[in-house]
């Protein structure tokens, strides 16, 4: 597999392209549970499909680069990305998973998304693993999904490369108390550990979506009303969690401070840091956060260094 610091690209594949739909790409037709339980009884299907099928009903969609990291990272060693992507074609032949590409006027996606299906579902159900999975997810939006992928990779890219790591959270669900709202950080948070001492990050992934400013604004009402009214022990936060926009390249990281300061959303409590998508595939992260700071009566982007996520 191609290391992270390796890939040369210009553009995150998870940032939005005009016009772009999402395609399906798995199997059509009827699989009975018959067919399922005789394949694992005779050994096609193993406990390394069971794993496949554990990851992915975590993050909800996964790219098979994403769910070879994970699977490494867990210990379980999956030979070579071909033979991972041999036992995902076994699984969408039998309607555990199925799988998607995106496509658009440039062209299709560099990469395919798997997600459950309810043979899946099923299956994890055998193994007492809870899954919330109902059919209607499959069907979310291009945007919503690129802001899962996005965010399942600053997750993997804290997990491998961060010393100070410590546990991680898919979907940390947050209350905005005022306003009577429960919302989700759409990356995901991670806390690191270090001498003791934690501090917890919250990924915001922001994509050029439709209407996109809008949608910023409004979420950052909610995380306004949730930094604003915190006290420790908050959606199961020890500490005022420090919040990161991931966004889809340097020029999106200006655009939406630009929003944030303009429709007066700044948050007094904390600093607003910043990344992108590429950064998350340097060697370390201890350079790849980003603060605007107000010099001489203009904000500049100045990176910052932090030695806590390093290795």
């Amino acid at each position: 597999m191609v290391e992270d610091n390796q890939i040369k690209a210009q553009v995150s594949p998870f940032a939005i392209r005009e016009g772009e739909i999402k395609t399906f790409d798995g199997k059509d037709g009827y699989v009975s549970m018959n067919q399922i339980v005789h394949k694992i009884d005779i050994g096609h299907i193993t406990d390394i499909h069971f794993a496949i099928l554990d990851l992915i009903n975590e993050f909800e969609f996964m790219t098979s680069r994403q769910i070879y990291q994970m699977l490494q990272i867990k210990g379980i060693d999956p030979k070579s990305q071909d033979k991972l992507n041999n036992k995902l074609e076994q699984l969408i032949k039998c309607k555990i998973l199925t799988r998607y590409f995106f496509d658009s006027d440039e062209g299709k996606g560099i990469y395919r998304i798997y997600c459950l299906e309810k043979m899946g579902k099923y299956l994890l159900a055998s193994k007492e693993i809870e899954t919330k999975w109902q059919q209607s997810d499959n069907t979310k939006p291009v945007a919503m999904i690129k802001k899962r992928l996005a965010g399942n990779q600053t997750i993997i890219a804290y997990l491998r490369k961060v010393k100070a790591f410590d546990s991680y959270i898919v979907k940390p669900a947050i209350t905005a108390k005022t306003l009577g709202k429960v919302f989700k950080a759409t990356g995901g948070a991670v806390k690191l550990t270090k001498n003791n001492k934690s501090i917890q990050f919250l990924f915001e992934v922001i994509r050029r979506e439709s209407e996109w400013q809008k949608k910023l604004i409004e979420k950052m009402a909610f995380y306004k009303d949730f930094y604003e009214n915190f006290v420790p022990g908050d959606s199961g936060f020890a500490s005022m969690p420090q919040l990161i926009f991931v966004c889809e390249d340097e020029k999106n990281m200006a655009e939406t401070f630009k929003e944030i300061v303009k429709n007066q959303m700044e948050i007094s409590q904390i600093k607003l840091y910043f990344t992108t998508d590429l950064r998350q595939n340097e060697e370390t992260l201890e350079n790849t956060l980003v603060e605007f700071k107000l010099i001489d009566g203009k904000y500049r982007m100045e990176n910052i260094e932090l030695k806590l996520l390093g290795m």
